[in-house]
């Protein structure tokens, strides 16, 4: 059994000195991935690629001139037909032996290490990320299916010899898998977290469906694609199209015994109700967030001011873990406030794709309206600082590119305080006494991640008791709620942030996919 460790490719890029090559890299797969716009790409189901003449453009947020791809608009039918084809496929697939099913796997993570420069780029151009928070996509994703092969190496096949006081009974526990799972992913992780649910489902001996999100097909096509042959057919299918045809498909199958969902709360919920009517089956959810950071009068106001920035405006706060309302202590909140004004003021917006872009768009037109609602109860109700401003000069004039947004004085039970929002959008507010700040933070039907900068170790002491968050950081620089990376900070949801309390990329992940077996020998 080989130990795991991360991909961490722009982190090992920085420490070795090696950004000039890194970025040398990416220019060369941009180039490879425009030569490829515009291709047309089938569904796959029962081991076949199929094509469709009803199509829907993937074009790009931040140039909807460019279309990337083309894929089918699938039916109820292909739907049916998939997860007749996983079930058809199921008992073959869960009685290869554990340590099979991990060769694949690693073997499918050797190839994305490979082609990770070509995905990134792809990915630039398909969601909007720009160059390093792409190639940290595609890492994650490779981190997946690495950590999870080793956990199911390191826990051998989850099968377990349990003590009987008798000596002629012999007893274990087996984990075994359900059968057809469901994989509903988002467009802001399309390679991590499409990846990752589904590796959850297969390599536990589950087969599944793939739904990935409308607007960004590609990523997780790319992974399909490499996986499919190398399994039984109809063991993992692919199928595109709209969340009303597509999701509720599969949701209302008989023969999915379990789905594995990210995205809002609110289709979440639904789903989740629907899914388990008749029946109790599980259903993973990871519903999104409405993230805090606690700013003291005891923090390195430099480094806070660094990580909210990060936190709040990294992918245009399109990530589940974005913090969007930050609580400073009022004795600092002048001096916070300026530093990350400065911060935020030096963001270069631009195409993702260029080496210099921090900012890229927003995910399309819908974003962009909330965005502007946003803003109009922003100025009604508080008093924005920073931003606010739709970009349509000619460098944006194609694309989806919104102003990172900084508001205060809004009140405390404000929509935009209480709301996940999906935006690059940052409220501000103050508090006076350190448990006032914990309650704020703590008021939310969310609990995904949270955040605090203090130098008083008591407080962060206190902190790490009473938030009410699955992902918590202090102090934090790089990022104050978002990048966790997988094995050292397995990422879960509280309250309504998610349905289990397990965390994707942790060692309690794989068994969610799995249901225990007693089986009892008797000489």
């Amino acid at each position: 059994m080989v130990e795991f460790e991360n991909e961490f490719t722009w982190g090992n890029a920085v420490s070795q000195n090696t950004v000039d090559k890194f970025h040398d890299l990416f220019e060369k797969a941009i180039k490879q991935v425009k030569s490829n716009f515009g291709k047309k790409y089938p569904m796959i189901i029962n081991g076949k690629k199929i094509f469709s003449d009803d199509c829907f453009k993937v074009r790009s947020p931040a140039d909807t001139n460019l279309v990337l791809a083309e894929f089918p608009n699938c039916t109820e039918e292909n739907v049916l037909d998939a997860a007749n084809s996983a079930k058809a496929a199921f008992y073959k697939w869960s009685v290869i032996p554990y340590q099979d099913r991990v060769k694949i796997f690693c073997n499918c993570a050797d190839a994305m290490s490979k082609q990770k420069f070509y995905l990134a780029a792809s990915m630039t151009f398909e969601n909007g990320k720009n160059r390093i928070e792409a190639m940290n996509d595609v890492d994650e994703a490779i981190d997946f299916l690495r950590f999870y092969s080793y956990q199911l190496e390191k826990n051998e096949g989850f099968c377990k010899k349990t003590p009987h006081p008798n000596p002629r009974e012999k007893t274990m526990t087996v984990l075994k898998p359900y059968g057809v799972w469901g994989i509903i992913a988002p467009f802001n992780f399309p390679s991590a977290i499409a990846i990752g649910m589904t590796t959850g489902a297969l390599i536990t001996g589950n087969t599944a469906v793939l739904k990935p999100a409308s607007a960004t097909p590609l990523s997780s096509y790319f992974f399909v694609e490499n996986l499919f042959e190398h399994v039984p057919a109809g063991t993992i299918n692919f199928v595109t199209g709209s969340g009303s045809v597509v999701g509720k498909s599969l949701v209302e199958n008989p023969n999915i015994e379990g789905i594995a969902f990210t995205g809002s709360r609110d289709v979440g919920v639904a789903g989740a109700k629907k899914f388990t009517e008749k029946n109790p089956k599980p259903f993973i959810a990871e519903m999104g967030g409405k993230n805090p950071v606690i700013v003291t009068k005891n923090a390195d106001l430099e480094k806070a001011a660094e990580g909210v920035m990060r936190a709040a405006f990294g992918y245009g706060g399109q990530k589940c873990s974005a913090c969007s309302r930050v609580y400073v202590q009022k004795e600092i909140l002048n001096e916070f406030t300026e530093k990350i004004l400065e911060k935020t003021k030096s963001l270069k917006i631009g195409k993702p794709w260029l080496q210099d872009s921090f900012l890229g768009p927003v995910i399309n037109k819908e974003a962009v309206d909330k965005f502007e609602r946003s803003v109009e109860m922003a100025k009604k109700d508080g008093k924005i600082i920073f931003g606010g401003n739709i970009l349509k000069n000619s460098d944006y004039d194609s694309g989806f590119f919104v102003e990172p947004t900084i508001v205060t004085n809004l009140p405390k039970n404000h929509k935009l305080i209480t709301e996940e929002l999906f935006l690059p959008f940052l409220c501000i507010d103050t508090y006076d006494d350190f448990d006032d700040a914990i309650d704020l933070a703590n008021n939310t039907e969310y609990g995904l991640t949270a955040g605090i900068f203090s130098e008083d170790k008591q407080q962060i002491d206190e902190f790490f008791k009473k938030i009410q968050a699955g992902t918590v950081y202090a102090n934090r620089a790089s990022s104050a709620t978002t990048a966790a990376l997988v094995q050292a900070q397995p990422f879960v949801g509280w309250k309504a942030s998610g349905t289990t309390g397990k965390g994707a990329g942790g060692e309690n992940y794989l068994q969610q996919f799995l249901r225990a077996q007693t089986q009892t020998l008797c000489d």
